[in-house]
């Protein structure tokens, strides 16, 4: 086997694991070897160097791919960085040809195109994961669009609602999590390879050709910039982050609705745990871990931003941890919306202990104040009458429906027996406006969201 020729200056055991990066960016191989394959084909057809000098490169660099994917590859901690370490190893296999390879590129040119491309391909995959959680959503609210619930304002029983309306609020908010990931992809999507270190490279090569290859639609307008901004990592971390903070939240609401006070909902076996020593409680570790998650995708978005804050042109070492939280962001966030996903579709509704909550009814008060404004109270008065009235049926253990008509009469001359149609249906029917919570605005919705999801 031949020996590499590739040293590095470090020497001192301690300092050598700390500057090194190949414990973590080992994960960029595969973007490691496609960058050097079209930068490989691209110095051919510029004639920088053979075209028997690049098929034995392509050749190499193949090869090692396949000893990375079988687990042959051994990864030294001394040669730094996944560039070293691929590099080394093609001089081992190929010889001292291996060595053409770097011309008109450095590892900051080539970091910064392995990094695009990795969150360009991870863009993809956290929409289309979002995708599933949605699907999920649709069919836990259309199997269950006729459910009318209690809509809470600071977590206090506020006005009538229908269960898939409220469902399909959090169907709008990772909707535009995708939005948001699909933005951040354009500005992922500029191929930064000829760039060099910092000043551009002394070689007639064809970035578009490179850029083609790799995919990309096109390439960095300027060097400095290219090698030494990690914005599209911070900004694939901003998306992740508001996206975990949407899922955080319905966990919360999970949470809340599997608990002996609510019982809205069971949640399936496979999500849930047995107390190790209380055999009747299931915890809810699933939602609640998403909770605890969710922190530590916020860590690693102010951590990037905090080294990015002060660095002066061009790249400096700080930059290499970019990586770690990067990893952990679209890991943490991948795996927690593909268990949401399968989670939903293991939800039990209890509509029994729904409509049990309904039974007060006092969640009709405003539609209440409602029916006093439409025979002519202005609404601030009619507001203060039923304020009156609930405090007058609360204190007495009664329902709005329990109350004689004289009570109502006592309160204002307006209410007449029609006082008596005013249910948690009619309600809900009521709210008929676009975005409301009407049955044939809910039917509109969910044909949206499958309409949207088509695309």
């Amino acid at each position: 086997m031949r020996s590499s020729p590739i040293k590095l200056s470090m020497t001192d055991k301690q300092a050598q694991d700390y500057a090194a990066s190949i414990p973590f960016d080992r994960r960029l191989y595969r973007q490691d070897i496609e960058g050097s394959i079209a930068h490989t084909r691209m110095l051919a057809k510029q004639e920088i160097i053979a075209e028997s000098e690049a098929e034995a490169i392509i050749k190499g660099l193949n090869s090692i791919r396949r000893e990375i994917e079988r687990g042959k590859f051994q990864f030294r901690t001394e040669l730094e960085d996944i560039h070293m370490n691929i590099e080394a190893r093609l001089f081992e296999k190929i010889g001292d040809v291996a060595g053409k390879l770097h011309t008109a590129r450095s590892r900051n040119d080539q970091m910064a195109l392995d990094l695009r491309l990795l969150v360009k391909e991870e863009i993809g995959k956290t929409i289309g994961t979002i995708k599933a959680l949605q699907i999920s959503l649709v069919e836990l609210a259309q199997g269950n669009k006729d459910v009318i619930m209690p809509g809470y304002t600071h977590l206090q029983q506020a006005q009538p609602v229908l269960l898939a309306h409220h469902l399909l609020a959090y169907f709008e908010m990772f909707q535009r999590d995708k939005e948001r990931f699909h933005d951040c992809l354009g500005r992922a999507d500029f191929m930064p390879l000829g760039s060099g270190a910092l000043a551009g490279v002394p070689y007639p090569i064809d970035r578009e050709f490179v850029a083609q290859a790799l995919g990309f639609s096109k390439v960095s307008n300027n060097s400095l910039d290219a090698v030494s901004d990690r914005d599209f990592i911070i900004e694939y971390e901003a998306a992740a982050a508001i996206t975990m903070m949407h899922l955080s939240r319905l966990a919360e609401e999970f949470i809340l609705w599997s608990s002996s006070e609510f019982g809205f909902i069971q949640i399936g076996e496979a999500f849930t745990t047995r107390s190790s020593i209380m055999p009747q409680k299931k915890n809810p570790d699933v939602t609640e871990l998403a909770r605890g998650k969710t922190g530590r995708v916020y860590g690693h978005l102010t951590a990037i931003l905090t080294i990015m804050k002060s660095l002066p042109l061009a790249y400096n070492r700080d930059m290499q941890e970019d990586k770690e939280g990067l990893f952990d962001t679209v890991d943490t966030l991948q795996s927690s919306l593909e268990v949401f996903a399968g989670m939903l579709k293991a939800i039990e509704v209890n509509t029994g202990r729904i409509a049990q909550a309904m039974r007060t009814d006092y969640t009709l008060a405003t539609d209440l104040a409602d029916y006093l404004v439409k025979k002519g109270l202005p609404f601030r008065k009619a507001h203060s009458v039923i304020a009156r009235l609930s405090e007058y049926a609360m204190s007495r253990g009664k329902t709005f429906k329990e109350l004689g008509r004289k009570e109502y009469r006592d309160f204002s001359p307006l209410f007449a027996g029609d006082v008596y149609d005013i249910t948690s249906e009619s309600s809900v029917a009521a709210r008929d406006v676009i975005g409301g919570t009407s049955p044939q605005q809910v039917a509109k919705a969910l044909k949206r969201a499958r309409r949207l999801l088509k695309k």
